[in-house]
């Protein structure tokens, strides 16, 4: 008997032994990510900019020395700021306090909805913070001083995420992480430009859809920014509370930006954020060679195409980068398309691209892009927007409403036409592309000595009026669709005919309908929505996959 005991003792020991053993490895491995995944500011000398304080002019018009901000009768916020990194982005978040920290609450609360666990939640800190623990490296100390001066105005209720500085610097790489992990229709974006002969005046116009979805709060507060900086070209950039890199931009030379995401791999480390690559294209370069040096020198941790407008060149091209190469696809002609895939010989041909082209919604939408182009002529301002508006399938097909296909997915935070000659752009309004275009002229923006009155800056004589859509029973239904598959994904009880009735050929619908029914047991029921969908045009190849499974298992189950 005793020395059953003994057995069981030092059974009871080298168990105790080894769940100490990964007590302690799991302790060592969040320390040592704690460690790393920290963070520092860049050491800034003169922080009296901190003492400055805002004037307000009435309830949505602020000023602090030459800067501004203030919101547009469009519901488009514009801010001007100038001077040196840390002192503006002090300035950019003493003006703008409100819409940073509501930002940061709207993106904190989407990624609770996406991953409720709050354990989970502080794994992923963790995880990301690993990640991008060399990002700091990567990023140039000016855009460091910029974000760590924002982010003095940043929420104070994140602490559990990180300090302000360390939450501000990863939001920038946002972008990369989501499309690297997940490679979905977050960021499906389209761009496109005509010159020479394919435009009505001859001179270039570019025009984009950055379909950047991160839940409808996301976009409600867009900001118009207007930057001087100490060094570099003054340029305009549509942004959002706390970010200071670009996704769609102008400077007053005449060169455009956007942005649109290629296939990648998972990533093994940090590097650059594609926004502040873009923001220092938009900074610093003048012509499309100045910015193709800008992003050779910078190396990315994701793949991407810069779809760049250059009035100096009077054309467009594109510069591919993934983290290993660099391509420049010039079309040579005069028109140029991007959707979500490369183009270039050298890039094209990868592996990665061909999975892109084979199992994604981009080359449908591509051809949608060049079928309106060929259609339309001589392209202009008004045609361009029309093209951004568009929600039909090739051959003018109705392939439901939203479809990731479509050119106009019916979830972009913002729409945006350049004419880069006459440094003038067009930004949509509130819904998606389908509000008014509201107009700027640069020239007129940059002369103002800052904003002694709340007054109106767009160029009213030039908006372009908002989408007849709005006013039919369609886009009625649209939003009643959304709002039920929004109730689907929250899990709560809906009316399963009323999803498909709103939106018919939308092969979404179906399949939302139909997972409801899973969910429930209702195998038969759900078997014969997964069926529709299969009939409607489905934009990925993972999606059809999925609808075929879900049949798989109702006729097992059912």
């Amino acid at each position: 008997m005793a020395k059953k005991k003994s057995i069981w003792r030092r059974i009871g020991r080298i168990l105790l032994y080894i769940v100490g053993f990964f007590v302690l490895l799991f302790a060592g491995l969040f320390i040592y990510l704690w460690s790393v995944a920290r963070m520092q500011p860049p050491a800034v000398a003169d922080q009296s900019s901190l003492q400055w304080q805002r004037k307000q002019l009435d309830s949505s018009a602020y000023t602090l020395g030459n800067n501004w901000f203030r919101k547009s009768k469009s519901g488009l916020y514009e801010m001007y700021v100038e001077g040196k990194p840390f002192e503006r982005g002090v300035v950019y978040g003493k003006l703008a306090e409100e819409l940073v920290q509501r930002q940061e609450d709207h993106f904190v609360e989407q990624i609770g909805k996406m991953i409720p666990s709050r354990s989970y939640q502080h794994f992923l800190k963790y995880l990301i913070g690993w990640f991008n623990r060399n990002m700091d490296k990567h990023v140039p100390e000016e855009y460091k001083e910029e974000i760590y001066g924002v982010s003095f105005s940043a929420s104070p209720n994140y602490g559990f995420i990180g300090t302000n500085y360390q939450r501000i610097m990863n939001y920038h790489a946002a972008h990369d992480i989501g499309h690297a992990l997940q490679n979905l229709a977050l960021v499906g974006c389209t761009s496109f430009g005509t010159w020479n002969d394919r435009s009505e005046d001859s001179s270039l116009i570019i025009g984009r859809n950055f379909d950047f979805y991160v839940g409808d709060k996301f976009a409600e507060d867009k900001i118009v920014a207007f930057y001087r900086p100490e060094q570099g070209h003054p340029f305009m950039m549509v942004t959002w509370g706390g970010f200071t890199g670009v996704v769609s931009g102008m400077n007053m030379k005449g060169l455009t930006v956007t942005i649109n995401a290629a296939k990648s791999e998972l990533p093994s480390g940090s590097a650059t954020p594609v926004s502040l690559v873009a923001r220092e294209i938009l900074q610093y370069a003048g012509n499309i060679q100045e910015a193709y040096a800008i992003a050779a020198r910078r190396k990315m941790f994701v793949s991407e195409s810069f779809l760049i407008g250059s009035a100096a060149d009077n054309r467009a091209a594109i510069i591919e980068k993934t983290p290993d190469s660099l391509a420049l696809y010039d079309p040579r002609g005069n028109e140029i398309s991007c959707a979500n895939h490369f183009q270039s010989q050298s890039l094209g041909a990868s592996e990665a691209n061909r999975e892109q082209l084979a199992g994604s919604a981009s080359p449908y939408r591509y051809k949608r892009l060049q079928e309106l182009l060929a259609r339309n002529g001589k392209n202009s301002v008004a045609k361009t927007v029309s093209i951004l508006r568009d929600q039909r399938g090739l051959n003018d097909a109705d392939i439901g409403m939203g479809n990731e296909k479509a050119l106009n997915q019916l979830i972009a935070h913002h729409a945006i036409v350049f004419k880069p000659k006459e440094l003038k752009v067009w930004i949509s309004a509130a819904p998606w592309q389908l509000g008014e275009f509201v107009a700027y002229d640069l020239n007129k923006v940059f002369a103002m000595k800052g904003l002694s009155s709340d007054h109106e800056i767009c160029d009213s004589s030039t908006i372009i009026p908002r989408d007849s859509f709005l006013l039919t029973d369609n886009y009625r239904k649209f939003t009643d669709f959304r709002r039920l598959k929004l109730a689907v994904m929250d899990g709560e009880e809906i009316d399963v005919k009323r999803i498909t009735a709103d939106n018919p050929n939308y092969y979404h619908a179906w399949v939302l309908a139909g997972d409801y029914l899973f969910k429930r047991k209702q195998f038969s029921e759900a078997k014969q929505y997964y069926q529709q969908a299969l009939t409607k045009e489905i934009a990925t190849v993972p999606e059809k996959e999925h609808i075929l499974r879900q049949i798989e298992q109702c006729n097992k189950l059912k």
